[in-house]
């Protein structure tokens, strides 16, 4: 850095979330700052009375103003602390998931706040979020290799896809390219005993929803012999989970036409092509075409996209979440079960139930919970820091009003 940090202060009760357990400072909550600073440059926080909160790098030009590193006084954020950081967070992978494709950071919930890093077989994805870990990034990428390199994975090539809309905010620009050396980013991977070719250059996020790893495991059990609808597929996880399983007949609906070609290329990848099909449909408007021809299934997967990413668009998102399990419980057997889940962080768990319970009672249905789940543990929720908890995945039984 060249430079001695500089030296911020909260102002008196504030930095709550900090003090929590979050990693997060907002641009409201700092009183002043003393010595040289620009943007993305690490900072000293002190709370208002010269107490020491930790290191953190911070942009002024963000709501969020600075993310934190490291609670400790004395801690060096240098190369020695980047590979620590990375190490702890691969051993908590190796003791809670299947490691062949994973998310090996997660952000804030693995203290590196900004940065996501997805692992898609020898290959891995970096997508890069706030601008004091953008500067980190090679650091980052470099330990992953190293850490790796000793449980004999050799990391072929790193890929960035950079290009989310939240870097704007950040005053940064939206990127994406090879780390390195350039190979084929068309990447094939096998989860829960499914293979999927995984398109990290143009697909959505990282080109995988890792998250719902083991909630795809958890539907097994319910699909064999069964007739599916998967709604929301994108590249066809859910469904050929199903298909797996043992599925006599699955249907796939994605609005995307390019999603639904790669589905098809990965049923064809796993023999499933005969059982499980895929089609492109708006499912707002599909599934009252399939009420209306007497379309009845044993199993119903909802798996949208988030309807809501701010606090003021909630009541639409709970609209549409709504309409959407509304719908899906009418095209249940009776007896048959209902998959569905939010991934948005301001839909609370509390909120979502009771639209899901709401929607339930508008087509007098009786729900059955099998199991309530969250995110993949390679997605780990920090208490203290909110934004790290958002996936919500019920299964439930419809039954007729009895």
């Amino acid at each position: 850095m060249g430079r001695e940090m500089a030296s911020v202060y909260i102002k008196k009760g504030e930095a709550r979330a900090l003090k929590s357990g979050g990693l997060w400072i907002y641009d409201n909550e700092i009183e002043r700052a003393e010595g040289t600073l620009e943007a993305g440059d690490l900072v000293q926080v002190f709370d208002f009375d010269g107490y020491p909160l930790g290191t953190g790098f911070m942009n002024p030009h963000s709501k969020i103003a600075i993310r934190m590193l490291t609670r400790k006084k004395e801690a060096v954020v240098d190369a020695a602390f980047i590979e620590a950081r990375i190490r702890f967070a691969w051993e908590y992978r190796k003791a809670t998931v299947d490691t062949a494709s994973c998310r090996v950071i997660f952000g804030e919930a693995d203290f590196l706040p900004g940065i996501v890093v997805d692992k898609f077989s020898d290959v891995l994805v970096v997508e890069s979020l706030s601008l004091g870990i953008d500067r980190l990034k090679p650091l980052i990428v470099e330990a992953l290799k190293k850490v790796l390199s000793e449980d004999g994975i050799r990391i072929r090539g790193v890929y960035e896809r950079s290009d989310a809309k939240v870097r704007l905010l950040e005053g940064m620009e939206r990127t994406k390219g090879f780390l390195g050396e350039s190979f084929d980013t068309n990447v094939e991977i096998i989860e829960n005993g499914v293979r999927y070719l995984v398109d990290v250059k143009d697909g959505q996020k990282t080109g995988f929803f890792l998250d719902q790893k083991y909630n795809r495991l958890a539907i097994h059990r319910l699909c064999a012999g069964k007739r599916v609808l998967d709604c929301f597929t994108h590249t066809g996880s859910f469904a050929l989970n199903a298909g797996v399983a043992g599925a006599c007949e699955v249907l796939g609906v994605d609005a995307s036409e390019s999603a639904i070609a790669k589905a098809r290329e990965n049923a064809a990848l796993n023999g499933l092509s005969d059982r499980v099909t895929f089609l492109t449909a708006d499912v707002f408007e599909l599934l009252p075409e399939l009420e209306k021809r007497g379309e009845r299934y044993d199993v119903v997967i909802l798996d949208p996209p988030a309807f809501t990413k701010s606090r003021n668009s909630v009541k639409n998102a709970i609209r549409g979440y709504r309409e959407i399990n509304l719908r899906g419980m009418k095209l249940v057997k009776d007896g048959g079960y209902l998959a569905t889940c939010s991934c948005s962080h301001f839909m609370t768990p509390e909120l979502f139930a009771k639209t899901i319970r709401e929607a339930a009672s508008n087509v007098h249905r009786r729900l059955r919970q099998v199991e309530a789940r969250t995110q993949s543990p390679d997605h780990p929720i920090l208490w203290g820091s909110e934004e790290s908890s958002y996936l919500k995945f019920f299964i439930f039984q419809v039954c007729e009003e009895r």
